[in-house]
């Protein structure tokens, strides 16, 4: 039996109990959308028509107009026969919200029972296109890359696994051909969201720089960068609005975020250094040139992928629009991660091995806001297994 995503179960609940909204997934390519959308579809019992914009070619809005008369014969004209349709990677049509906002009215004045998912690899765009046309009509499912507990539940991984192979579902059956896990990466993931999710769909001047920027991205995950750092790293004289705005495609598509200083106002966050951060591990090493036994030999890069990984896995959290992630630092002192849901506030200190020219920093950060919780990870303090095992939501409201 295929292994099943919770998310799988919410959205099986929406579909059942709502005809009002239009169901979006949004999340990163091959972090299961289509299987989990699939799956949701068969278990609720509705006929349903699924089709996918995911072309080398963008279609025409006049796509989606067929579609959508294709899955209305499933209601066969009847007020009471309810029927699905799906449309993945919808972000690929030009203007699609638009005439998913006049489809979407038209079934809703006419009574017509058909219940719509969208789903897009590019969550940025697809924000885009909802909050332009769609304002009151839809609900997001934001799916996130897996986590240790998914990989270990489905494919029996272990933490050292996770933490070199990363979370992709479709690489896992690759992991023991090192050379073809790898090239899978960079070539079906890598490539194509940064060719098809990012350049493709979005005015970018300078693709060479962007793509540059992603791989010093992979290469500093887990650490503080200045914008001005980066241009010299780069060699490019292109200013740091451009790198920042490159940085957010980036995030947009699931890659690559950087996380912002925590401060007492939101302008004093956004103006700090970034803490560049990969959403998935996977993404650092088949770029580094290394095996697991390499990598785990190294102690240095080691300590640096076990920090990517709690990374990981509270960047995850925020970009599902469960809680929000900083860091913080004060000259010499420093907190990995200070973590915020609501009013509660966490903060995070990793202890991964690895030298450090800061110190910790979790007394004077809870002398100064006075988290409701301080956590190390690592060490002496919690396992790095069961917190990469506990939902990121457990750490702050307890």
């Amino acid at each position: 039996m295929p292994f099943v995503r919770p998310q799988a179960s919410d959205l099986l609940v929406r579909l059942r109990e709502s005809r009002r909204f239009i169901q979006v997934v949004a999340g990163a390519r091959q972090v299961g959308k289509t299987t989990l959308v699939a799956q949701a579809a068969e278990r609720s019992g509705l006929p349903h028509h699924t089709a996918s914009a995911d072309e080398p070619t963008l279609r025409g809005t006049g796509w989606v107009a067929t579609q959508w008369e294709t899955a209305r014969l499933l209601t066969d004209g009847r007020e009471n026969r309810d029927a699905l349709l799906v449309l993945d990677e919808i972000q690929k049509i030009p203007g699609w919200s638009e005439t998913v906002k006049r489809l979407w009215d038209e079934d809703t004045r006419r009574r017509r029972p058909l219940r719509v998912v969208l789903l897009g690899s590019a969550p940025l765009l697809v924000q885009r296109g909802l909050t332009e046309s769609l304002a009151g009509r839809f609900e997001i499912l934001r799916l996130p890359h897996w986590s240790f507990a998914e990989m270990q539940a489905a494919f029996g991984w272990s933490l050292e696994q996770y933490l070199f192979y990363g979370a992709y579902p479709g690489a896992a059956p690759l992991v023991h051909q090192h050379d073809r896990w790898s090239r899978y990466i960079r070539d079906s993931l890598i490539e194509t969201t940064i060719a098809r999710d990012v350049l493709l769909l979005s005015r970018v001047d300078k693709p060479a720089l962007l793509r540059r920027l992603f791989e010093l991205g992979c290469t500093y995950s887990g650490q503080i960068l200045s914008y001005t750092k980066m241009t010299g790293q780069l060699q490019d004289a292109g200013n740091t609005t451009t790198l920042a705005r490159y940085l957010d495609l980036l995030a947009g598509a699931g890659m690559l975020t950087g996380i912002q200083k925590y401060a007492g106002g939101a302008a004093r966050r956004r103006a700090s250094s970034p803490k560049l951060q990969v959403f998935n591990t996977a993404l650092m090493t088949a770029l580094s040139g290394l095996t697991l036994p390499e990598a785990c030999a190294d102690r240095g890069y080691w300590g640096r992928l076990v920090e990517s990984a709690v990374g990981t896995h509270l960047a995850n959290a925020a970009a599902a629009g469960e809680v929000q992630v900083f860091y913080w630092r004060d000259r010499n002192r420093e907190v990995d991660f200070v973590v915020r849901a609501g009013r509660r506030l966490a903060a995070i200190e990793v202890k991964s091995g690895r030298a450090r020219k800061s110190k910790p920093g979790l007394e004077a950060f809870a002398s100064a806001f006075h988290p409701d919780r301080t956590l190390i990870v690592g060490g002496d303090g919690l396992g790095l297994e069961q917190f990469l095992s506990t939902p990121v939501t457990n750490w702050v409201s307890t």
